[in-house]
């Protein structure tokens, strides 16, 4: 398993499209990925449990991910947050 730590960048946090991509990218790879916010844990594939994290810009989350291709899964996830998914703000 391989982990990394994130700070939210982008300033609306994980709002619906941002999650979207989130799980889209890591329904990609055969690992399993985690996300962690404030000791609660999640399998990253449903939006509703994802929404639930309440993540917003500033906070850190945890990535984890276990499997065959689990160091390309983190580093991808962990660049689409820093990246701000893509947006602007």
């Amino acid at each position: 398993m391989v982990e990394q730590e994130v700070a939210v960048v982008n300033k609306i946090g994980f709002h619906a499209r941002p999650a979207s991509l989130l799980i889209h990218t890591a329904q990609n790879y055969k690992s399993v990925v985690y996300i962690t916010k404030n000791g609660q844990q999640i399998v990253l594939g449903s939006l509703i449990s994802l929404m639930k994290l309440r993540v917003k810009f500033g906070d850190v989350v945890t990535i984890k991910a276990e499997g065959p291709d689990e160091a390309e899964a983190l580093k991808n996830l962990v660049t689409l947050i820093e990246n701000k998914f893509g947006e602007s703000e």
